[in-house]
């Protein structure tokens, strides 16, 4: 399955599928095998870049609705 992405209210991003996670040197995390993570959207996690629930507990708010995008700028 494709990855797919949720933007879950007031919560994480929920990742679904076929997909790899990795930190800015490029390393990737050991998800042992797991096809579905949460990742932090409000910074508190202790356990960044995934989510430990602190979401909850910090009282983060965020509703968001899909949208399409402004089209590509051609670069010059």
């Amino acid at each position: 399955m494709a990855a797919k992405i949720t933007v879950n209210r007031n919560g994480s991003l929920r990742v679904e599928g076929d997909f790899e996670i990795c930190d800015g040197a490029g390393n990737a995390y050991d998800l042992s095998g797991r096809t579905a993570i949460g990742l932090c959207r409000c910074g508190a996690s202790n356990n960044k870049p995934f989510c430990d629930g602190a979401h909850a507990r910090c009282g983060f708010e965020s509703e968001v609705t899909a949208t399409t995008l402004p089209p590509v700028k051609p670069r010059a």
